[in-house]
């Protein structure tokens, strides 16, 4: 199990990015959170099998091309702290 977190920027805020995240997200039966973050940009922390996550991020990065201008992404180890996925802030 892995522990993915992206920080996206563009126009990612105010065009559905979160709820589009929550429902791929849903498909996926990946757990953690996705949340705006303060300086325009959005957030999402998800855990589930490494390769599962790859393929969450490709949908949603493929869903939301036309917003996002930037990405980074940083993989750990799992902690098991999420049961379900949900939408912040």
């Amino acid at each position: 199990m892995k522990r993915l977190e992206v920080r996206f920027r563009g126009q990612v805020q105010g065009v559905g990015f979160r709820y589009t995240t929550l429902r791929i997200a849903t498909r996926w039966s990946v757990t953690g959170y996705v949340e705006n973050t303060p300086d325009g940009g959005v957030y999402l922390l998800a855990e589930g099998p490494a390769a599962t996550l790859e393929a969450f991020l490709a949908e949603v990065l493929e869903s939301m091309q036309s917003h996002v201008e930037d990405h980074h992404a940083s993989w750990q180890a799992a902690r098991g702290e999420y049961a379900t996925f949900e939408i912040r802030r």
